[in-house]
């Protein structure tokens, strides 16, 4: 065969699965556009027989919890980013370029500690949550996730082959190494850094066992607790409108994603040379 068309034959298949991969995001955003009879009635259609944005006006209109509900996911979402990054990325740099007393066996036991499910540490959790008073507070959703083990180890690697001349010059001007940290090496580190933020945010916006578990008081519900509620009276699931919030959801990753692009690939590519 020749390399045309093995290579005809690729790109139909990478198409075809493309396709198929898309196709579920695509019924989802019709069927935020269509009733519920439409919805449950089996059609699978991309086109709507009965178009409607009601799904969209009664979530904006229901007492403006969605509202709230969002703005909860942002502000859990965003705090929780940024505290990981900066605790990830000193973490990740002292056990790369700090010389101290166990640093090999901290490293060791980070890694040892990835084997543990995370499953394992939500009753524990809960209970220090509850003995601490943080139960049903944005704390509760922050302070147990304030860092992630496997975010550290990609930092460490990041730093291990970090250029060692930078320090040295930065020091010669007369920067310690907090300033040395702050203002050379991290908006160096900016896409390791970008590629860290964009999984930790994935991460803290679709969480919904966390929530489920320290939450109760449905004003501080996420959007991924709140979405739940969208259901009939007699307990079905309304999944018109659970459609169209489940759209707006997505919309803040999407943003993230297109903003962070250029250097979340370039992050990604470092790690795998390294």
């Amino acid at each position: 065969m020749s390399k045309k068309f093995l290579k005809i034959l690729m790109y139909s298949i990478l198409i075809i699965y493309g396709f198929i991969t898309l196709y579920p995001f695509l019924w989802a955003l019709s069927a935020s556009f269509k009733p519920l009879k439409e919805i449950v009635g089996g059609n699978m259609s991309l086109i709507s027989k009965d178009f409607t944005v009601a799904n969209y006006k009664y979530i904006f209109g229901r007492s403006s919890m969605f509202t709230r509900w969002f703005l909860n996911s942002v502000i859990v979402s965003i705090i929780g980013t940024t505290v990981n990054i900066f605790f990830n990325t000193m973490a990740g740099y002292s056990l790369a370029r700090l010389n101290f007393p166990g640093r090999n066996k901290i490293y060791y036991g980070l890694l040892a500690m990835m084997m543990v499910p995370g499953q394992v540490l939500l009753i524990p959790n809960y209970l220090i949550m509850r003995n601490l008073g943080m139960l049903d507070t944005f704390s509760s959703l922050i302070v147990p996730s304030a860092i992630n083990i496997g975010n550290i180890f990609m930092m460490r690697q990041f730093f291990v082959s970090f250029p060692s001349d930078i320090e040295e010059a930065a020091s010669i001007d007369g920067l310690n190494r907090f300033q040395t940290f702050f203002r050379i090496v991290m908006p160096l580190a900016r896409p390791s850094i970008s590629t860290q933020a964009v999984f930790v945010f994935m991460g803290f916006w679709n969480e919904f066992m966390k929530p489920m578990l320290y939450i109760t008081s449905p004003n501080k519900y996420t959007l991924t607790l709140g979405l739940q509620s969208f259901q009939s009276n007699d307990g079905g699931v309304r999944w018109d409108q659970t459609m169209a919030a489940s759209i707006i959801t997505i919309i803040p990753i999407i943003i993230l994603y297109a903003v962070f692009n250029k250097y979340f690939l370039q992050g990604v590519r470092m790690d795998g040379e390294k």
